[in-house]
């Protein structure tokens, strides 16, 4: 008993309790968060069948973009505790904090308990972990599934167990069917961390990972074959395939397409999006802007403002990098390049110890080798840290070149940024008590005064003074520590120089908190705080119009389908006010063959769909040209509140329309105002419609005759 009394550590409680609160605090107030995802958690709670195929709409017609894994684990939380703001994103929470939890529990055993609670507090203070944590999208299980499979792997290492090297790759295996092939990025650490740092011989250490090669590809496998070996019409269309197959998605839209860019077409997005990011890096560049209130793309296409839409309205006013920060186009990624993951655009959001993370990995690193005679041996240590390595450079590399991907992707780096800064800081604070090896505590400064340098650049576009304070007192703590004498206040000193460089960062991830965030597109930065059209918490409730849903209740008593749209993003809304089918027959972008022309007169012959509803401006396809030649237009004065609501005037608009609001412009006490020609180069989109609305045209319901 008195020895789990010592082992218990108190720091990490403190840590996991502020984990808690960052992820967790006024979930309530989440809306319906990505109502892309959320329409699929209602759908999959209404049928095992919705249940196994990941379907967003209740009548089973077409699938999501990803996997089902982690939306099984909220439907979970929306069966125990009911549909809620909060329950959506409950499971993100939980397993937010259990990623600072297992950083923790991989650390401790090889680099101590003061670099296991850095690593755990890093992790914990990482701007996009706790924006992500806070959403319902599916990044903050990816990791801990990761993370998960990593700490197993450490056993099986340290415990000679082959079973639960198996266990660790077909974790890997699963989450792939949380979000696909971003679960691979860490495969390569995986097998060289077992090759090297297992004692078994080599003929085992092959056996062994054929052995888990078998486990991963069964568990990677097990769901797509099942679902593609199914007959078509017997399931949901696969969304965003191209042929209607899981496998198709993987490789295609969530697989090369990632690398390359998009080339399912456009069709709900907004105007100025090309097909592949490179064509927009030299559009709309934007020096010195802040980020945090970006419009950015979300889930079906609708542009957004991410650090307030809740259930996918379009908000007005200010905005910071946004869609064109950086040269990053409709998803503000940044340049590509070997520094884009240090742009603001990307950086604000991930990279704050990033310069230390590095310097701390190579420092660390060569001070295990001149603790052994033998250099070509690797020391616990040394396969520690080529392991988190392993996952840091695959990731960085990808992402650096990479053509589309959304910013919150950045998740992926958090893990390996975290605990490589934590090893550095820990090897910084071992060179300081014993006053050898000053080439290593040298190094060591100056990765803090890089990394201090850094996030002085990330500050100064909303907190001048703020940046001063980062670099002077990291500067004159990092100096007084390595020159005084006093070993005691020379450690004081180091950890005050720690304190200043998780200012930035910490006050970062507080954002989304205070501002109650929880984006389809998720950020953080202090632009969240000058947002005050934080949603009510109602589901779907700010962007289905009343009038249309009680005009379609009145007249699709017996449909199937309350009516049909082109793209997913217009439907939401009205699948999470309604609970009712609605049929998206172009998918996430409005491009997905999902049904034919025939099929489609089939089933308005049956009666099974009356309606559609044409949100702007959309793909010419051969479904779209039959409704507007035989379709009725209905009075706008039926469905809208007045004639002139469908350009978001006034009134409640339905999907589609473009309603601004006001509250976005004011700043911060102490936030300096971007300069007039950043503002300038936005003002052409500010505005855009959301919705898949293009071009501000307006929005039609017609009636099937």
């Amino acid at each position: 008993m008195k020895e789990k009394i010592k082992r218990f550590d108190g720091w990490l409680i403190v840590i996991l309790v502020l984990a808690a609160f960052l992820y967790g605090w006024s979930i309530w107030k989440a809306g319906s968060s990505n109502d892309f995802y959320t329409s699929a958690i209602i759908s999959m709670s209404k049928s095992w069948k919705n249940f196994w195929y990941a379907s967003f709409d209740p009548a089973g017609f077409i699938t999501v973009d990803k996997p089902p894994v982690a939306l099984w684990f909220m439907v979970a939380s929306v069966k125990i505790f009911g549909l809620h703001s909060w329950s959506i994103v409950l499971s993100s929470v939980l397993f937010g904090i259990g990623s600072v939890a297992l950083i923790y529990k991989m650390v401790r055993p090889y680099f101590g308990r003061l670099a296991a609670n850095l690593g755990a507090f890093f992790m914990t203070i990482t701007p996009i972990v706790v924006a992500d944590s806070r959403t319902n999208n599916m990044d903050a299980t990816l990791v801990f599934f990761l993370l998960l499979a990593g700490y197993l792997l450490q056993l099986a290492v340290k415990k000679h167990k082959t079973w639960l090297v198996a266990i660790a790759f077909a974790l890997i295996g699963i989450a792939f069917n949380i979000k696909m092939l971003q679960a691979f990025m860490v495969l390569p650490a995986m097998y060289f961390f077992y090759w090297i740092a297992s004692t078994a011989g080599w003929k085992k250490k092959i056996a062994h990972l054929f052995v888990a090669t078998a486990a991963v590809t069964a568990f990677t496998l097990l769901w797509p074959l099942a679902v593609d070996s199914t007959n078509s019409t017997k399931r949901p269309y696969i969304g965003s395939s191209s042929n209607n197959s899981v496998l198709n998605l993987a490789f295609g839209y969530n697989g090369s397409q990632r690398l390359l860019g998009q080339s399912t077409g456009t069709g709900g997005r907004f105007s100025g999006m090309g097909n592949s990011q490179k064509k927009q890096q030299t559009q709309g560049k934007m020096k010195g802007q802040p980020t945090g209130s970006q419009k950015m793309q979300s889930p079906g296409g609708k542009g957004i403002t991410a650090s307030a839409n809740k259930g996918g309205q379009q908000m007005g006013g200010k905005q910071g990098t946004g869609a064109q920060g950086g040269g990053g186009g409709a998803f503000n990624i940044g340049t590509a390049g070997p520094f884009r993951l240090l742009q603001k655009a990307l950086g604000q959001q991930v990279s704050w110890l990033f310069p230390l993370a590095l310097v701390g990995l190579i420092a660390a690193y060569l001070y295990e080798v001149k603790r052994q005679k033998k250099w070509w041996k690797t020391t616990q240590k040394q396969q520690q840290l080529l392991y988190w390595a392993g996952w840091l450079v695959p990731v960085a590399g990808f992402f650096s070149i990479a053509s589309f991907f959304h910013p919150y992707y950045m998740i992926m780096l958090a893990p390996p940024l975290a605990v490589l800064a934590a090893i550095g800081v820990t090897t910084f604070i071992e060179s300081l008590k014993e006053k050898r090896d000053r080439w290593q505590l040298y190094l060591l400064a100056t990765g803090f005064w890089i990394t201090a340098a850094l996030q002085a650049w990330y500050v100064y576009s909303y907190y001048p003074w703020l940046s001063w304070i980062i670099i002077i007192g990291t500067a004159v703590a990092s100096f007084s520590a390595m020159f005084y004498q006093d070993e005691h206040k020379s450690l004081i000193y180091g950890a005050l120089a720690v304190a200043f460089l998780a200012l930035a960062p910490g006050f970062w991830s507080l954002t989304p908190t205070l501002a109650g965030a929880s984006d389809a597109i998720p950020s953080a930065g202090p632009d969240l705080l000058s947002s005050s059209g934080q949603s009510s918490g109602g589901l779907g409730s700010e962007s289905a119009s009343t009038k249309m849903i009680k005009y379609l209740e009145k007249n699709t008593k017996n449909t199937k389908y309350m009516f049909a749209t082109m793209d997913s993003n217009t439907a939401a809304p009205y699948i999470i006010k309604t609970k009712r089918a609605v049929m998206t027959i172009g998918g996430y972008n409005g491009t997905d063959n999902a049904i034919s022309l025939k099929q489609f007169k089939k089933m308005v012959k049956e009666g099974k769909v009356k309606y559609f509803y044409l949100s702007g401006k959309t793909t010419s396809s051969s479904i779209i040209k039959w409704v507007k030649k035989y379709g009725t237009k209905v009075k706008a004065k039926e469905y809208t509140d007045t004639a002139s609501s469908a350009t978001g005037r006034k009134g409640q608009t339905p999907r589609g329309s473009f309603k601004k609001m006001a509250g976005r412009g004011q700043r911060p006490s102490g936030m300096k105002k971007p300069n007039s020609s950043s503002q300038k180069g936005m003002s052409n989109n500010q505005s855009q419609p959301s919705g898949g609305s293009m071009g501000g045209q307006s929005s039609t319901l017609y009636k099937l005759n």
